[in-house]
């Protein structure tokens, strides 16, 4: 016999008047969630009620029908009704869809009201961005469709972003292959085959973070926080046809600029067009360049120049300034504390007041036609201009010197002589701009790679030592005693060596060393600040210019000042830089080279230089970009593990650079050439991490017992260190 199956009946619907309705007691819903009442109200006064109210009937003491029906289900949409009628908007006998369930049901009030909340499946995220792509397509503006689910316009660009993402990632995030964040980091860049690439590069990494979806999506572009950018001007640059990439989901600091080759073209422009308008000055030259290198001034004459006289409306306004600085100095003077926003006000009259005594300088007529300027950008990305430097070939000489061939600056040069190397151009009346350095962007040479470990380049290997140069500089600079017993040294190598002396009782002399291979962060490096603050901590206190007088100062400075000021002055003759060597005689020998390294080996063990102190670590710039892979697999090998290297080794140059200068920062790791040698064990294998070797290890062979004298070789250390140097 063949079961019948039972057939199932709904529950009616029907219209029942608004003022029929009331809420139900048994309704599980007690916490205000999701959508206000208000947005409801207004959503239904749009579109009309979409989902209909559940209700029973409610039956008098008697259990006969009053003829009100409770609502155990749709609380929200009744209360959004009865927001519509009271603003008279509605009324009150307006039929209301409802599904009205028989009130002997077995099925309890709070069951409909807890299965039809628990029961709905949200729409995913990925259905919501496609709705919001469908309604744009078909008419709706951003505004429109933001006040129609009452949302920013801001959300509803985020929305249709996410939507414009690649559709092979969006599939991926739809089968929750990556996360709404990651998702997210993709829109920064509209390039869907980018997308995809970046996508196929990290889905298998340990490191699939939206910082490094970002990062390598946009690793080709500027930031417009970049200094370059700033100069320029983001509407200059996007008038020029330039392209901007913008994160609508974090502060993206301004966006990123796509085109960085037409960036620099207008920096370059823009710097030339500065230039042209400084050489109505009447400079003899001008030098634009992006980057000045540290010590760009050496060599060079610098003009004191007059302060140029405050007009009478500066002049107002600072005696303005600082009657309101003193009157409120004075209000506060015998307070505790003051106030923040005065404190605040203190500092803006500072700040203008420096502004106006800040004065240009002017210079005579006379001197500016011998001398030039520099044109450049500060680290903020404003225009710096230096003026006011003499070069040696452009000071004023004596007539019978230059009749006689005698000077030096003139010593071999015809009448008329080319101060443009070639490499300027002349404007404004004999003014030379010049531009000079290395062009800026210039893409490295492509790595050719075997897998072998090459000797690092020769060019990278001076930049380095330029680093240890300037550190050594500083750490001598302050510890008054290294630079005595350095002193001494060169007093003693000197002495027991046959040197020819002549025009003084003692040749003893510091030779200002000028860098001449140097990485561009060279001069805002922490180092090169602390020499500079030194330098002109001193410079302000020595009476410079008159003999007499600073003889007399000297003597009567104490005797720790006088030490200070002597490993100051010491300091700049320091020479730890690696050179090409010239077989020929001239320039340096090797033997020269060794020694010089060997030198400054014992100097960094003695001032305890520490280079990761000294601010210097392995970046992109300075070093990975710099060096074969190899290279770079050896560097993450040594400061983390083979285990952390096997997760480089498959990756391009490039990206392999990035990431490996994220897992250096902060690993303490240096390449050869700034390590000390004291702090490697003699078979060669690292010491342990804050572990150095003996102070007694042998360092370079080049410091023998036949160049001193045996009371200072004994203590010395007899075998040499190797220097990684290029072919």
């Amino acid at each position: 016999m063949t079961k019948t199956v039972q057939k199932i009946t709904l529950s009616p619907s029907r219209d029942i008047p608004f003022d029929k309705l009331v809420l139900s007691q048994s309704n599980v819903r007690r916490i205000k969630a999701g959508v206000s009442v208000e947005e409801l109200a207004e959503d239904i006064a749009r579109r009309g009620l979409l989902q209909s109210l559940s209700v029973r009937p409610v039956l008098a003491n008697d259990g006969t029908e009053t003829g009100k029906f409770e609502i155990p289900a749709g609380g929200r949409r009744f209360q959004a009704l009865s927001l519509l009628v009271k603003q008279k908007r509605l009324a009150k006998t307006t039929p209301i869809p409802c599904i009205v369930r028989d009130a002997g049901s077995a099925i309890l009030v709070e069951d409909d009201s807890l299965a039809e909340n628990m029961q709905r499946v949200a729409l995913h995220p990925l259905d919501q961005f496609r709705a919001f792509v469908s309604l744009r397509d078909k008419g709706q503006s951003d505004a429109e469709i933001a006040a129609a689910f009452f949302v920013t316009p801001q959300i509803v660009k985020q929305r249709l972003k996410l939507a414009s993402v690649a559709p092979a990632l969006l599939e991926i995030y739809a089968e929750d292959g990556m996360t709404l964040e990651q998702l997210m980091a993709f829109t920064v860049n509209p390039d869907h085959a980018r997308q995809v690439q970046v996508w196929d590069v990290i889905h298998s990494s340990w490191n699939k973070e939206p910082f490094q979806i970002r990062r390598m999506l946009t690793e080709t572009s500027v930031r417009a926080s970049d200094r370059r950018a700033v100069f320029v001007g983001i509407e200059a640059y996007e008038a020029a046809g330039g392209t901007m990439l913008h994160d609508l989901f974090q502060g993206d600091d301004g966006g990123w600029l796509e085109d960085p080759a037409l960036l620099d073209r207008l920096v370059t422009e823009k710097l030339q067009a500065e230039a042209e308008t400084v050489a109505v000055e009447g400079w003899k030259w001008i030098e634009v360049a992006l980057d000045l290198p540290y010590g760009y001034s050496h060599g060079l004459r610098s003009l004191s120049g007059d302060p140029a006289p405050m007009t009478d409306d500066e002049g107002a306004a600072h005696a303005k300034l600082l009657a309101e600085y003193r009157a409120l100095e004075e209000e506060y003077a015998g307070q505790d504390e003051i106030p923040d926003e005065i404190d605040t006000r203190l500092g803006l009259l500072e700040a203008e007041m420096e502004k106006i005594e800040t004065r240009p300088l002017i210079f005579h007529a006379e001197e500016i036609g011998r001398a030039g300027a520099f044109v450049t950008l500060d680290r903020y990305g404003a225009l710096a201009v230096y003026r006011g430097y003499v070069r040696p070939e452009d000071e004023p000489v004596e007539e019978t010197a230059v009749q006689d061939g005698t000077d030096p600056a003139v010593a071999g040069q015809g009448a008329d002589r080319d101060l443009t190397d070639g490499h300027g151009s002349a404007a404004h009346g004999g003014t030379v701009i010049m531009s000079g350095g290395q062009p800026i962007g210039a893409d490295l040479p492509e790595d050719e790679d075997d897998g072998a470990l090459k000797p690092l380049p020769e060019r990278l290997v001076m930049e380095l030592t330029a680093h240890r140069t300037l550190a050594l500089r500083e750490a001598i600079g302050r510890s008054p005693d290294v630079a005595l017993t350095l002193l001494l040294l060169k007093l003693v190598t000197d002495t027991f060596r046959t040197s020819s002396a002549s025009g003084s009782c003692l040749e003893a002399s510091v030779r200002h060393v000028y860098m001449s291979a140097q990485a561009p962060d060279l001069k805002d490096s922490v180092v090169a600040k602390l020499v500079d603050e030194r330098h002109a901590e001193w410079e302000a206190d020595l009476p410079l210019g008159d003999d007499a007088a600073l003889w007399d100062y000297l003597t009567v400075l104490d005797q720790g000042s006088r030490l200070a000021l002597l490993a100051h002055c010491l300091s700049f003759g320091v020479n730890a830089l690696h050179e090409k060597v010239n077989p020929y005689g001239a320039g340096i020998s090797a033997g020269g080279l060794t020694r010089r390294m060997a030198h400054a080996d014992l100097v960094a063990r003695a001032t305890g230089l520490d280079m990761v102190e000294a601010g210097w670590e392995p970046t992109v710039d300075t070093y990975l970009n710099r060096v074969p892979k190899a290279r770079i697999l050896e560097a993450v090998r040594e400061a983390k593990g083979e285990v952390t290297t096997q997760l480089l080794d498959h990756l391009k140059k490039g990206e392999m650079a990035s990431e490996a200068e994220r897992l250096l920062k902060g690993s303490g790791w240096l390449p050869e050439v700034l390590r000390r040698n004291d702090l490697v064990a003699l078979d060669g294998e690292d010491c342990a991490e804050g572990q150095g070797a003996d102070v007694d290890a042998e360092v370079a062979d080049s410091v023998s017992e036949a160049d001193l004298p045996a009371f200072l070789t004994d203590d010395l250390p007899a075998q040499g260190a190797s220097m990684l140097a290029a072919e």
